[in-house]
């Protein structure tokens, strides 16, 4: 998995100048969090939901060996076909060995991360194959030569004007010749043309949102109902994803699409929910003659046993990137990573290794607003001080912070010196400080008031007013 993370710092400093990145990022609220919290709030049970998915997915892990055996045999028995793949190299040469079995020349797709994770257009690319993306954000995001900045919403960082601008610039080859400026008019002109694109593919790639073991089937929720095109109309469908991907049963499925799209977009449900299983029948009119379904490990293996297992939970509905703080000031491309946000922040670095991520785990108020939302209640601000425990035990944090947190640990272990501290510096705060606020702290805090005030200290501490009205232990 490509990361570029080294440079989060540049990256986030560039996004909070970009006037239209701001601009595009302020739908979030509206567009997001405001519709999940009215759509929790309609589901009188959806707490107890969040439990219940929380306690499936843990035991789902738990037993994950058994249930993906039992997907296997399912699939096999159904007349398809699973393969395993350690790491993104051997899913891209599965897939590219299928793909040249079928004689493919064009591929569709429709959304999924985990091929984003393998960089598989590139790779098919190379191979003289064309993918072509399929979901219409995906799609103006290759058009553009960029990466997805949300993992549901991969364009939310780009105003409609860009994508006017890339529409009239791209579809000109296509008899497409005018530059339209309504929303409608450029869905309709990008479905004309995917519309054939669909019709010629030779093969289909989708992801997968679940994995029903019971069964051997693979859903997928989409609102434009893409994916079921791109998986019935060619002659091969190949699924590809993750191994976590798993639920044991059909009713685990349907708490999960329950929980899925409330949590994503707000929805009661999706505009299309698809159960994709095996081939089609010798009685079916039409479907894929051919159904394979790629499982990647890629490192998610290593996790299960360590503190990070429970990241293996997520169904990747990005309600942690709609709430963080971090993300809705930045946008997604800062972090360098097919996976921003707070999931990202604990899975990029799980998959491609703390020294290539390190600034991730560190791009987090620890406000917990991530771990509040997240429909299987994984603790993200835990899982992210874990790595920053890794980070700093491998001496890969700068040298300053360690400094600062050597010091800051000798000084709170020692009760006398930290009322000494504490004591200096509450009077040297409310000397520099006028009419009760700060406006500029000196060497590192000048980072924190370089763009707020800062409070000046009040008084005496706890301990002092606690002394001072006889208070006793």
């Amino acid at each position: 998995m490509e990361v570029e993370s080294g440079a989060f710092v540049e990256k986030a400093r560039a996004a909070l100048d970009d006037a239209t990145l701001q601009h595009a990022l302020k739908h979030i609220k509206h567009g997001f969090v405001e519709a999940r919290a009215n759509a929790a709030a309609r589901l009188p049970d959806f707490e107890a939901m969040r439990d219940r998915a929380r306690d499936v997915k843990a035991h789902t892990i738990a037993h994950l060996a058994d249930y993906l055996e039992q997907f296997e045999a399912n699939v096999t028995a159904r007349g398809g076909k699973v393969h395993w793949a350690r790491d993104a190299r051997e899913a891209r040469a599965i897939i590219h060995g299928i793909c040249r079995a079928a004689g493919a020349r064009t591929v569709t797709k429709s959304k999924s991360m985990v091929t984003e994770e393998i960089e598989l257009n590139p790779y098919l690319e190379e191979h003289s194959i064309e993918p072509i993306e399929t979901d219409l954000g995906e799609y103006i995001i290759q058009l553009r030569g960029e990466k997805p900045s949300h993992i549901i919403a991969p364009v939310i960082h780009l105003s409609k004007d860009q994508v006017a601008d890339t529409f009239h610039e791209h579809h000109g080859r296509h008899g497409f010749h005018t530059r339209l400026t309504e929303r409608s008019g450029m869905v309709r002109e990008a479905r004309s043309i995917l519309r054939q694109r669909f019709v010629k593919a030779d093969v289909g790639i989708t992801g997968a949102n679940f994995l029903v073991a019971e069964t051997g089937s693979a859903v997928v929720v989409t609102n434009e109902g893409n994916a079921d095109l791109t998986a019935s109309l060619p002659d091969t469908h190949i699924v590809v994803t993750g191994i976590e991907k798993l639920v044991p049963t059909l009713d685990d499925c349907h708490l999960m699409l329950r929980l899925l799209p409330r949590s994503a977009t707000g929805q009661d449900i999706t505009a299309y929910v698809s159960f994709f299983t095996g081939p089609k029948r010798t009685d079916d009119l039409s479907g894929p003659s051919s159904f394979h379904v790629v499982l990647l490990d890629n490192g998610r293996s290593d996790m299960m046993g360590t503190e990070f297992e429970e990241m293996l939970r997520c169904i990747r509905c990005g309600a942690c990137l709609n709430h963080c703080p971090v993300y809705s000031n930045i946008g997604g491309h800062a972090y360098g990573s097919v996976y921003p946000g707070p999931m990202g922040a604990v899975l990029t670095p799980s998959l491609a290794g703390i020294d290539k991520a390190g600034h991730l785990p560190n791009a987090s108020s620890f406000c917990g607003r991530c771990e509040a939302v997240c429909p299987v209640r994984i603790p993200l601000p835990k899982l992210m001080r874990h790595w920053r425990e890794r980070e700093f035990e491998r001496h890969l944090s700068p040298s300053g912070t360690r400094w600062g947190l050597r010091a800051w640990s000798m000084i709170a272990a020692s009760p006398r010196l930290y009322r000494s501290m504490q004591w200096t510096a509450s009077r040297f705060l409310r000397l520099i400080a006028s009419n009760g606020w700060i406006r500029r702290l000196p060497l590192a805090g000048a980072g924190w008031t370089g763009e707020r005030d800062m409070h000046a200290p009040a008084g005496n501490s706890f301990q002092h007013q606690w002394r001072k009205r006889g208070g006793r232990r």
